[in-house]
């Protein structure tokens, strides 16, 4: 009874987690659908953007469809193990196992296209930085999502300040970039005093991004290891109601 009460114990620690993983990739995959100024929702009112982006701009249909099947193979898991049944155990264990495989699959999907999502980044650049010189500054909505998004970033243009050159803004004022791109300087905002400017908002969220890549690798790494214990005690729970029946 204290290797089965021991298992009972550990697939509740292990589902306790998986189910507060669910919950909180649900409540991101929402928030992401939802606020209409974030940046997904930004890059998909570009002008001229790239088709395949319109793919990757599912990704909070995504993060809900994940976040939910989390959130339902912790509930699996914790019922399974309170009322010892082995039908709940048992899909448990195939469905976490065919997330293992399609997380699997995904990441070396990942690495084998990683040329093409270079590419993809420079298409939507191309079409950012287009935007800016056509509508900052003239068209409302363009410079209000902009001004959002370099104001919550804190970030200037797409790749940099020089992105600015030639828009309506620009022109207007006296080839000035925006006040948002010299925050806290003194100096005329324009191409003299350039190196008061902020990095741009891409190579920021990439700095980003680099920076963080051992966090995310980590954590990876985390959610697969909790996945195989998940599915070796579950199994183990399984086998062990099992005898305890014959």
């Amino acid at each position: 009874m204290g290797c089965f009460g021991f298992l009972k114990g550990m697939m509740f620690v292990f589902n306790g987690i998986i189910f507060l993983a669910g919950a909180a990739i649900l409540g991101v995959g929402i928030w992401v659908k939802v606020d209409s100024g974030s940046i997904l929702g930004f890059l998909g009112k570009i002008d001229n953007a790239p088709a395949e982006l319109s793919q990757v701009l599912n990704v909070g249909y995504l993060l809900i469809a994940v976040g939910a099947l989390l959130v339902i193979i912790g509930f699996l898991g914790c019922c399974g193990a309170v009322k010892e049944s082995r039908c709940m155990l048992l899909l448990f264990f195939i469905i976490v196992l065919l997330v293992f495989i399609a997380e699997v699959a995904g990441a070396v999907v990942i690495l084998v296209f990683r040329p093409l999502a270079d590419e993809l980044f420079m298409k939507v650049g191309t079409a950012a930085v287009q935007n800016i010189r056509k509508d900052y500054g003239k068209n409302p909505d363009v410079t209000g999502l902009w001004n959002t998004t370099m104001s919550t970033l804190k970030c200037c243009g797409f790749y940099n300040a020089s992105d600015f050159i030639g828009s309506p803004y620009y022109v207007k004022n006296d080839n000035k970039y925006p006040p948002l791109c010299c925050p806290g300087s003194e100096n005329p905002c324009n191409q003299t005093y350039n190196s008061t400017t902020i990095a741009g908002c891409f190579p920021k969220v990439k700095q980003l991004v680099d920076e963080n890549t051992v966090v995310i690798v980590g954590v990876a790494l985390g959610i697969a290891a909790l996945e195989i214990c998940a599915m070796v005690v579950s199994m183990g729970l399984y086998c062990r109601i099992k005898s305890t029946m014959a």
